[in-house]
């Protein structure tokens, strides 16, 4: 079995980077939210509610980035803040009105998705 060289694998990750930049910019000037929104906002509409914490841990980001991401998503009105319903103390996030029409909007206008990930 040929072994590929680290190069290789380099090229591909710099691509696969490339390709996510140039599909969150796109996203960003078409529907005004970045890849982090969305992928939030994906993750609550698959389970209804989540903690921060495990927004982070789903996200794999920084519970700081999480904090950002969260926050301003509450600011265009895509997520609310709800106590939890058996711990009074855990704060829970889940979709808006507002984020559910954001996901619905972005499936229908049909992003185009990157080369490199169509025929994952």
């Amino acid at each position: 079995m040929e072994k590929k060289g680290n190069i290789g694998i380099f090229c591909k990750i710099r691509d696969i980077h490339l390709a996510i930049t140039e599909f969150e910019k796109d996203i960003t000037e078409h529907h005004g939210i970045s890849l982090n929104e969305g992928m939030l906002l994906c993750s609550l509409k698959e389970t209804r509610s989540l903690s921060s914490t495990e927004l982070s841990e789903i996200l794999r980001l920084t519970t700081s980035n999480t904090s950002k991401i969260i926050k301003s998503a509450e600011n265009k009105n895509f997520i609310k803040r709800h106590l939890g319903k058996t711990d009074k103390r855990s704060m829970l996030f889940s979709l808006t009105p507002a984020g559910i029409k954001k996901l619905i909007e972005i499936q229908d206008s049909q992003v185009d998705l990157p080369q490199i990930f169509r025929n994952l």
